[in-house]
C-alpha cells in the first residue's frame, strides 16, 4: 500500500509516499521548517502544502512528538501548548482532505527499525531512542509496541534527560564528542536499570554521525544506529497509519 508518510519535529516537518510492503519512499523527501511557535493550524497548512506537492489524495500518517490516545495529542513538548487536547486526526484531515492517523513520533521510528532496520527479528526488549529537538523513545518487547513512552523527560541529575542529552543540548552547549558520549551514556544507564534492554537503536538526525560516539559509550546494552537513519520517521508514520 502506498500512504503519504509524515515526521513532524520541532525544527523541519519532512514527507514523502512510502511503499509500506517494503519500506521504501517513492518520492524524495521534501523537508519544510517548522512555522514559528508550532501551533496546530499553521503546521497542518505546513502537511498539506506536503501532501499538495506530491498531489495526494490517499490516506496519510502523521508522526508527532507527544503520545496520541485516540487522534488526541496528550501533550505539547518542543511545539505549541494549544496542541494539548486537540483531535489532531481531525485536523489534519480536514485541512487535508485526506485520511489522516497520527502516531507519536519516536514509535513511528521504532516500529521502521523494527520492520525493516536494525531491530528486525530481534528478540527480548528493543529501546529506539531518537535524539534530536528533544529525546524520543519506542520501546518494543517481543516485536510489540508498548504506545507513547515519554522517557525523554527522566530526571537526571534534577533536569529533563532531553535538555542534557538531546542532539539540541549538544549543539547549545557546543560539546566535544566525547563530553556528549558521557552525557548520553549517563542517559542510557539510567533507561538500562530501569528495563534491562537487549538492544538500544539510536535515531534521529545525529544517528547519520554515530561512529563519532557510540564507540565511546561504556554500557553493557549493545548498541546500533538506526538503519533507515532519517528515513526512518516517515516510513514509521506510514505504516502507523496502518495500525488505525
Amino acid at each position: 500500500m502506498h500512504i503519504l508518510g509524515i515526521d513532524i519535529g520541532g525544527s523541519g516537518i519532512k514527507g514523502a509516499p512510502v511503499d509500506t510492503e517494503t519500506g521504501q519512499l517513492l518520492a524524495e523527501r521534501l523537508r519544510i521548517k517548522t512555522p514559528k511557535n508550532g501551533e496546530p493550524e499553521p503546521i497542518a497548512e505546513v502537511v498539506n502544502q506536503i501532501a499538495q506537492s506530491f498531489n495526494w489524495n490517499s490516506p496519510i500518517g502523521i508522526g508527532f512528538p507527544a503520545p496520541i490516545k485516540g487522534g488526541v495529542t496528550m501533550m505539547a513538548a518542543n511545539v505549541s501548548e494549544k496542541w494539548v487536547g486537540t483531535n489532531a486526526d481531525a485536523l489534519f484531515t480536514k485541512i487535508t482532505g485526506c485520511d489522516c492517523t497520527m502516531i507519536n513520533d519516536a514509535d513511528a521510528a521504532g516500529l521502521a527499525e523494527m520492520t525493516y532496520g536494525a531491530g528486525r527479528g530481534q528478540p527480548g526488549t528493543v529501546i529506539m531512542v531518537t535524539l534530536g529537538t528533544g529525546i524520543g523513545s519506542a520501546i518494543f518487547h517481543r516485536g510489540q509496541l508498548i504506545p507513547n513512552t515519554e522517557f525523554g523527560h527522566l530526571e537526571i541529575e534534577g533536569e529533563d534527560a532531553e535538555f542534557r542529552a538531546s542532539d539540541a543540548a549538544r549543539q547549545r552547549d557546543d560539546l566535544s564528542w566525547k563530553k556528549y558520549a558521557k552525557r548520553l551514556n549517563k542517559y542510557l544507564k539510567t533507561m538500562e536499570k530501569l528495563f534491562w534492554p537487549n538492544l538500544f537503536i539510536i535515531g534521529g538526525g545525529i544517528s547519520k554521525e554515530s561512529e563519532k560516539f557510540i564507540p565511546l559509550l561504556t554500557i553493557d546494552t549493545h548498541v546500533v544506529p538506526a538503519q533507515l537513519l532519517n528515513e526512518a520517521g516517515i516510513v514509521g508514520a506510514a505504516l502507523g497509519a496502518l495500525r488505525k
